[in-house]
């Protein structure tokens, strides 16, 4: 190798793009692509051919760029193409807009038929594009459906099973995890249940904490009381919302507490009303220690689900638990402090409390 050959070479190592291209990376597809001299072709970053030598390699911001210069697309990575992971969330998208129409719930196999993949390989692709497994995504599509079904079916069994179930046994075992109630209360819009709140004042401004009989269902952070209790009004329509008597206080007094000392940690039980998804990744942030904070990236990470930062992102949003499921905890890839339901200097008083108090 000619001198000149090796300061290609090392010039094309050094650059950042090159370990990309070694490792295969398909979160650098559509960033970059690389052509290689010896074959005349241009490809992705993900590109699953054997890796050339980095002499042969030229770094192009686009594919037109690439085919300017003489080179034409791989065949094997398709670059002129969708990358495999955008085709993958298509087809998945396809896959949930099928089993939101199916009844009943289709099998994997059959999933797997339609999509050309094996069960195996579905299962794994639709964990990473949304965040759970067919058949989590599933029950919570049915659960959606039996919501709809009580309102609008002549009694409680034709609404199980309109809705997909196969048995009004199963139902009724996760009833109480499905609607927050039973299903006749459910289906009364939740008249009987009863909802205790109480709003104060805390170092952040008004609170509103409320309580169902599972346990802690909202708090909720803001300016204006009166807007704090409409909000509740709103999440809860149909619940009977009683105020808070002296034992209620103490619960909201430990609240308080947890507030203004983070340290203090929150053991209360909650009562956690969402999709299946929201609800995983409500529990990651739970995980996350006072003083720490985690992206938006890592928390899709540790769901097993990298593609599904959005989706992370929108349960923060939808939380109902203010500080109680630490979604202030959170911040963007670059460290900046932003997107909080209660406002962004909320967020950094919390996180700065936090870091003090550790």
């Amino acid at each position: 190798m000619s001198a000149r050959t090796e300061e290609r070479a090392a010039e094309v190592v050094r650059n950042p793009r090159w370990a990309t291209i070694v490792a295969r990376d398909p979160g650098s597809d559509g960033k970059f692509y690389y052509a290689v001299a010896t074959t005349g072709v241009y490809c992705r970053p993900s590109c699953a051919a054997r890796t050339p030598r980095p002499e042969n390699v030229t770094f192009y911001s686009s594919t037109k760029a690439a085919e300017n210069a003489g080179f034409r697309p791989c065949k094997r990575c398709r670059p002129n193409g969708a990358s495999l992971a955008e085709e993958q969330a298509r087809r998945v998208g396809e896959l949930c807009q099928f089993l939101e129409r199916a009844e009943p719930t289709p099998s994997l196999e059959e999933l797997a038929k339609r999509a050309g993949w094996s069960v195996y390989h579905l299962h794994r692709v639709f964990r990473a594009v949304t965040g759970l497994t067919p058949k989590a995504y599933a029950a919570g599509r049915r659960a959606e459906r039996v919501r709809a079904k009580l309102g609008q079916s002549r009694t409680v069994t034709e609404a199980i099973y309109d809705a997909g179930y196969n048995s009004s046994g199963r139902f009724y075992e996760q009833a109480n995890g499905v609607l927050g109630m039973t299903p006749r209360t459910f289906r009364a819009g939740g008249a009987r249940a009863e909802i205790r709140f109480a709003v104060g004042e805390c170092s952040l401004g008004s609170i509103l904490v409320a309580a169902s009989a599972r346990g802690v269902c909202a708090i909720l952070l803001g300016d204006d009381p009166a807007k704090l209790t409409h909000d509740l009004e709103v999440r809860f329509p149909r619940a009977e919302l009683v105020g808070g008597d002296a034992d209620f206080e103490r619960l909201v007094a430990r609240v308080l507490g947890m507030i203004e000392a983070p340290k203090v940690g929150f053991d209360l039980p909650l009562d956690l009303r969402g999709t299946a998804f929201q609800e995983r990744v409500w529990r990651a942030l739970r995980k996350i220690p006072a003083g720490s904070t985690a992206t938006y990236t890592e928390i899709a990470k540790r769901l097993g689900a990298p593609k599904a930062v959005r989706a992370v992102a929108q349960a923060c949003g939808a939380n109902p638990l203010a500080v109680a499921i630490p979604c202030h905890r959170v911040v963007r890839a670059d460290g900046d402090i932003s997107g909080y339901r209660w406002g962004v200097e909320r967020k950094r008083a919390l996180l700065r409390r936090e870091r003090v108090a550790s």
